[in-house]
């Protein structure tokens, strides 16, 4: 009986590495301040702000991928489903760091901004239009408009950074990026 050989899968940048985008702009948020994780799925942008010395709070619809964290007293995992039309969960609450990552729902784009405690940084990166032409998401409701993320931060949070981008790693993508802070 042949047996047959093994087919080793294509690699792929390892999940949990952070997007350099957060990973660049990290040193933006104040030292030791609160850094909040939305749409955090395994954590790996709290975790970096973890091993950063940072408090994290981790949100997500589903955070059984974060749930290892539980026991770090300097982590809150936050349990909600941000599409669901109940009220923004952290209402009051600021954060030196806000992150977001590969997650669009524009009626959260004002509760973000307020979260930005000052002196504070949110740093977002998601896909816009044109990439349905390399795939998913390509329902534009989850795609952001040309600049629409400086239109959503402004004029409350002064833009450090913006790019609107077609990127080829870890695959072709189109992107769009902002980093910007709220004055002290």
């Amino acid at each position: 009986m042949a047996v047959a050989p093994q087919v080793q899968p294509e690699r792929l940048p390892s999940t949990m590495e952070p997007s350099p985008w957060v990973a660049r702009f990290a040193p933006l948020v104040p030292e030791g301040g609160s850094v909040l994780d939305v749409a955090c799925g395994d954590g790996r942008h709290g975790r970096m702000f973890r091993d950063r010395g940072h408090p994290v709070v981790v949100l997500d619809r589903d955070v059984i991928g974060v749930s290892d964290m539980a026991s770090d007293i300097g982590v809150e995992i936050v349990a909600r489903d941000l599409e669901s039309g109940r009220p923004w969960p952290l209402v009051d609450r600021t954060f030196a760091g806000v992150v977001v990552v590969n997650y669009l729902h524009r009626p959260l784009f004002n509760a973000l901004v307020a979260a930005v405690a000052p002196g504070g940084v949110l740093i977002y990166e998601t896909f816009a239009v044109g990439n349905e032409r390399f795939g998913k998401p390509s329902n534009p409701d989850f795609l952001l408009h040309r600049e629409e993320l400086l239109i959503a931060v402004r004029p409350e949070l002064r833009v450090i950074a913006f790019e609107d981008v077609e990127e080829q790693v870890p695959r072709r993508a189109m992107k769009q990026r902002v980093v910007a802070v709220r004055p002290a």
